[in-house]
């Protein structure tokens, strides 16, 4: 297996790329694809093989896509960049998988117009775990669409049954219907009429869930637009840093707290270890013709290290050929969102 990273990519790139991918854990039979300028990487590179025993080459790329460029112009006007050579490699396939940490719109771009779609996926979805009581809650649309058409959410939530049920484990995942109350009645109009297609469709359909739902740890699969999904995944992201914060401040801060600190420490850490982003480390783009892994642009060394896990998993478990087999030939085959 070879996995291409994008070492340019990202707010601490490419020392940050680099370290994750010296760190990380994955087994002998991966090549990790560093992608990027060589002049910059080799002298990070002080080792040929990664923590875990996977092999380590570097791939030339001259260019490097800014996080303010436009995402499209950027795909197309800067083919030797790092961000689109990844994405090449898997096209080709030289690579079965692409992790970047850059500009989230040009991996949108680069997934969408270098992979292609998979057929009956008129729209790719970012898809992301939320911590719940019992695992994870597999959220999508993270936000690469802020507007979708009924039959989009429809195809959503088969992608992400076939994530929750391949990668998770999970063997018969439970798929809601982000809205604001549990009746089928309410709510937008598109999510009202999505409603009846996730209900006829093969997989098990609870119905509307609302916020709270995706941390109860009752559904594994929660389906939403892009807009609400990327409010709902930042909102999360800050909810979990201020408790971190809050635990620093109440707990660690006042010397009474101290010695009750130390015999609590196991299970603090692991609060601090079930909320952390960087302990997931990357949201798949499901509906393109490879992995596309998608990180937070400040990840640092932990969260590519994780990152590179997740991309080995879904390449692992065949999500794309589960995807290919199960949406693609479906009855969802050549059907339009819009």
């Amino acid at each position: 297996m070879r996995i291409a990273i994008d070492a340019m990519g990202g707010d601490h790139a490419p020392d940050a790329m680099v370290a994750g991918v010296l760190t990380s854990r994955l087994s002998a039979d991966v090549t990790l694809l560093l992608v990027g300028q060589e002049e910059r990487l080799r002298p990070l590179l002080v080792a040929p093989r990664a923590a875990g025993g996977a092999a380590i080459e570097i791939v030339p790329a001259a260019d490097v896509v800014a996080m303010q460029e436009s995402p499209v112009q950027a795909v197309r006007g800067k083919p030797n960049s790092s961000l689109v050579v990844c994405a090449e490699l898997v096209r080709r396939g030289e690579a079965e998988a692409m992790v970047s940490a850059g500009n989230t719109g040009a991996a949108l771009a680069a997934g969408a117009l270098k992979l292609g779609r998979i057929r009956g996926v008129d729209r790719p979805a970012i898809t992301c775990l939320l911590p719940n009581r019992r695992g994870f809650t597999v959220l999508l649309d993270a936000g690469a669409n802020v507007d979708v058409g009924p039959q989009n959410l429809l195809q959503f939530a088969l992608m992400g049954e076939i994530y929750a049920r391949e990668v998770l484990g999970v063997s018969r995942p439970r798929v809601g219907l982000l809205n604001v109350c549990e009746e089928a009645t309410k709510g937008n109009r598109v999510v009202q009429s999505a409603y009846p297609l996730l209900a006829e469709a093969p997989i098990q359909f609870v119905g509307n869930i609302e916020g709270p739902d995706l941390f109860d740890g009752g559904t594994d699969v929660a389906v939403c637009d892009g807009f609400v999904g990327n409010i709902v995944l930042k909102v999360g992201e800050g909810a979990a840093e201020f408790l971190r914060h809050l635990l620093r401040e109440e707990v660690l801060g006042h010397p009474i707290m101290r010695f009750p600190a130390l015999l609590m420490k196991a299970g603090l850490r692991r609060i601090v270890k079930r909320t952390d982003y960087r302990e997931v480390g990357g949201a798949p783009l499901l509906g393109v013709n490879g992995v596309c892994i998608i990180s937070h642009g400040r990840s640092n060394a932990v969260a590519i290290a994780n990152a590179l896990d997740t991309a080995e998993k879904a390449v692992t478990h065949g999500v794309i050929d589960k995807i290919r087999a199960e949406v693609g030939t479906g009855v969802l085959a050549g059907n339009s969102g819009d």
